[in-house]
């Protein structure tokens, strides 16, 4: 077992904790659409008990990756890259701080999201939580992964999860280019200074996408590597 092989070398394995970093990262963007409802329904407490629940992963997330950075044994002792692994890490720690950043600004500003935007949102939304769902699938399989010698029905596996993968941030791509319309149809309906800040947080539910897909483009250079 790969557990046993890492204590023996050198006390514990690196990925487990990787894996529960990418849970807790998971879980920061799983609460968005929460924030979402609290603001379109303009429940400001909801919305600030939602922000407090985003801040809080990110900060354990956060605490996770420091810890693993200095836990992190030398290059002689990993099956893989140092600094492979360290920006593997890195790329997920990014999608927590993007979900910070929604957050932040929605509670921020006290936002009210347009009703007409309510649905296609939640549903760009839902992309974005797969997008990071199908990373956090391939990182589960490291383990199996290192297991097999990085080849096999195993590698399969993950190959076809990073192309699910591609396939969700290109659909996130297309739905955020659809809201944008929406937002488009009725801006003159809404504040100069709102319409700019719902164009940058729409831009900003596409990024989460885009950064599960590096994850994933990290993952696969650990595993060329």
């Amino acid at each position: 077992m790969l557990k046993s092989y890492f204590a023996r070398i050198f006390g514990s394995s690196p990925v487990a904790p990787l894996q529960r970093h990418m849970e807790e990262v998971v879980e920061c963007v799983e609460i968005l659409p929460e924030l979402f409802r609290a603001s379109a329904a303009a429940e400001l407490q909801r919305m600030r008990d939602a922000h407090r629940q985003i801040v809080g992963r990110e900060h354990r997330a956060d605490r996770m990756k420091k810890e693993i950075r200095a836990q992190l044994p030398p290059d002689l002792f990993m099956p893989w890259d140092r600094r492979d692994f360290l920006e593997l890490l890195r790329a997920q720690d990014r999608i927590a701080n993007k979900s910070k950043d929604i957050a932040g600004l929605m509670i921020g500003r006290q936002m009210q999201w347009p009703q007409p935007l309510v649905e296609p949102t939640l549903g760009l939304l839902d992309q974005a939580i797969d997008a990071t769902q199908q990373a956090m699938a391939a990182v589960r399989e490291l383990e199996e992964l290192v297991e097999t010698g990085f080849r096999g029905a195993e590698l399969e596996v993950v190959e076809t999860l990073l192309n699910k993968l591609d396939d969700v941030e290109a659909e996130t791509d297309r739905r955020q280019v659809e809201l944008r319309s929406e937002l488009f149809q009725i801006e003159r309906n809404l504040y100069a200074v709102d319409v700019m800040f719902l164009y940058q947080i729409i831009e900003s539910i596409g990024t989460l996408a885009d950064r599960a897909q590096q994850t994933g483009a990290r993952f696969q250079i650990l595993l060329a590597h």
